[in-house]
């Protein structure tokens, strides 16, 4: 198993980013997800663990998670 955990979902060529959350405790453990260039995250198309995992980062940052960052992905 790899130690990023990563949500996917089917997006446009056009769009090659990630909101990343790095874990505070767990170097190599992050959470990331699907994003534009701002780091809007449609919510409306996460799967319902996704979009479990994505609040639950955001309800813990400064405790369990970094604030997130807006990271390009190769293609």
């Amino acid at each position: 198993m790899e130690s990023i955990q990563k949500q996917h979902l089917s997006m446009p060529a056009a769009a090659h980013f990630e909101l990343r959350f790095q874990s505070l405790y767990h170097s190599g453990r992050a959470l990331a997800f699907p994003c534009d260039a701002s780091g809007a995250v449609p919510l409306d198309d996460l799967s319902p663990k996704a979009l479990e995992n994505y609040l639950f980062a955001r309800a813990v940052i400064g405790d369990e998670y970094a604030a997130p960052e807006v990271l390009a992905c190769g293609d």
